[in-house]
């Protein structure tokens, strides 16, 4: 509990006006998103609208990152739909409950800070593709379906829901320049919804999608044989599921860090997710993860504590059992607009500008984890792409970094002094420094300023000191760092080389 209630600041820390504005407007950006979703997916509504509250409300609560809002998201939905279609919804909610248990394993052993090891150009490139994302889904409101064919918007329709969205974009604009007391994105909304209501304007609305009226969600256990069969089937959707949920969420949660300065903690938030996940899947939400446009409204509305989250997902609550006469009447356009803007804001510009003094490696990273996020719309895909193509990058730039220089001690014995990590990528160029046949009858391979990585190393260490022996001469090797020798000790009868003992040097006390 204490773990809970040290994410709640002092309340004369806080800017209650601000927290309870920005999780007001999160909510108004979240409700069409989730629906969509859970329309797309051939679910209920309200699927997506009690997972946006179940996410919302738990991640709050138990989250690692305060500020960062989490919902019903399509990142995580996706890789369900299979699984819907083809084995019903039962068996999506017994996919959504394994899902977050893998999640809470996660968290529980410490893995989520390998999200860290994600190179910058990943970022730039998940982000940039995120974006465009966004903003296509926006355009996609912009069609209508009529007897059932879905078409593009024609004539006065087109021209209101166009001219709707632009006032929508040019109020945050220009309130956000005015003042920082009342988030412009729900300034934007209330306004455009106001001319339509008053002017009675005929353009499409969030009713147009789905209802959002209904009741609490209640408990209920997946109707699923509890049998090795289901688990095979469910398993590989719900690995997915957490994988891409995981990556997404602890994405935003890095984003968040570097926006407000501070420091969230990546196990704790995956520990949040499995939890949110798990109750879902009991209490009938389509699962979900971080969600990265309504955390940059919320971020961008001036909230920096766990209580907007709250606040929006009360409002979702709210809206499902008592608001959703006035909510089902807010204009479409208005909420395109301020997700368009939020798109707009998500692109790293900056991108652009430092693209010529990037490495070409990095730009070529950078550009396609964001193609991959715009073509696929698969996220963690995208990233682990991203992240295998950088780290081959950094083994080969490593791997050409080694060098070797030779002298010969007074003794007569040659010296290796070794520059640059011994691993898999530099064995062929470190073997390639050796003179075998020419070398006197001890050499020595000083690692002072090297170290010995892994089992290739080791491998390439026992050729080398192989072919010494086969002309009947030895090495030594000096200078090895405690990890490296812990190393050789492991790989002994495998390989046997003689570890020169250095001595240990102690500053002596004044």
């Amino acid at each position: 509990m204490e773990n809970i209630l040290s994410g709640f600041q002092s309340l004369r820390n806080i800017n209650l006006k601000n927290e309870i504005l920005a999780g007001l407007t999160v909510a108004m950006t979240m409700i069409p998103e989730s629906l969509s979703f859970a329309i797309l997916a051939g679910l209920s509504p309200l699927t997506g609208l009690y997972a946006a509250f179940l996410m919302g409300i738990v991640t709050a609560v138990f989250g690692g990152r305060p500020g960062m809002v989490s919902g019903g998201a399509g990142a995580t939905v996706v890789v369900l739909i299979a699984l819907a279609s083809s084995h019903g919804v039962q068996y999506l909610f017994g996919a959504i409950i394994l899902g977050g248990m893998i999640q809470i394993l996660v968290g529980t052993f410490k893995l989520g800070k390998f999200v860290r090891l994600i190179p910058q150009p990943v970022m730039y490139g998940f982000l940039n593709g995120l974006a465009v994302i966004i903003f296509m889904a926006q355009v996609a409101q912009f069609k209508v379906v009529k007897d059932g064919i879905t078409t593009w918007m024609e004539g006065s329709a087109l021209m209101i829901m166009a001219g709707l969205t632009a006032l929508t974009i040019l109020i945050v604009l220009i309130f956000s320049k005015i003042t920082k007391a009342v988030p412009a994105s729900l300034v934007a909304i209330i306004i455009v919804s106001a001319i339509v209501y008053f002017f009675h304007v005929d353009t499409k609305k969030v009713i147009d999608i789905a209802s959002v009226s209904g009741s609490l969600p209640s408990f209920h256990i997946p109707e699923i044989p509890f049998t090795l069969e289901t688990l095979k089937i469910i398993f590989p959707y719900s690995l997915v599921m957490a994988g891409v949920g995981l990556i997404e969420s602890l994405l935003t949660l890095n984003m968040v860090d570097e926006i407000t300065n501070t420091k969230g903690k990546s196990d704790k938030e995956a520990v949040a997710q499995g939890i949110a996940n798990i109750t879902n899947g009991f209490f009938g939400g389509m699962g979900g993860c971080a969600m990265v446009a309504q955390t940059l409204v919320n971020i961008g509305a001036g909230a920096r504590t766990r209580i907007s989250a709250i606040v929006g997902a009360l409002t979702i609550l709210f809206i499902i059992l008592a608001g959703s006469s006035i909510i089902e009447q807010i204009p479409m356009a208005a909420l395109v607009g301020v997700m368009m803007m939020v798109a707009i804001t998500t692109f790293e510009w900056a991108s652009f500008r430092i693209i010529t003094k990037m490495p070409k490696s990095d730009i070529f990273v950078g550009i396609l984890v964001a193609l991959i996020t715009i073509i696929l719309h698969n996220l963690a895909l995208a990233v682990l792409i991203g992240v295998i193509i950088s780290a081959l990058v950094f083994s080969w730039d490593s791997a050409k970094r080694i060098r070797a220089r030779k002298t010969i001690d007074e003794a007569g014995n040659k010296v290796y002094e070794i520059y640059g990590p011994l691993f898999f990528g530099s064995t062929t160029a470190f073997a390639d420094k050796f003179d075998v046949t020419n070398d006197p009858q001890t050499i020595i391979i000083d690692f002072k300023e090297s170290r010995v990585v892994d089992m290739s190393a080791i491998e390439i260490l026992k050729k080398i000191t192989e072919k010494y022996k086969a002309q009947n001469k030895h090495v030594i090797l000096k200078h090895l760092s405690p990890d490296c020798i812990k190393l050789l000790d492991n790989a002994s009868g495998f390989i046997e080389v003689n570890i020169q003992d250095d001595p240990t040097y102690r500053v002596m006390p004044k």
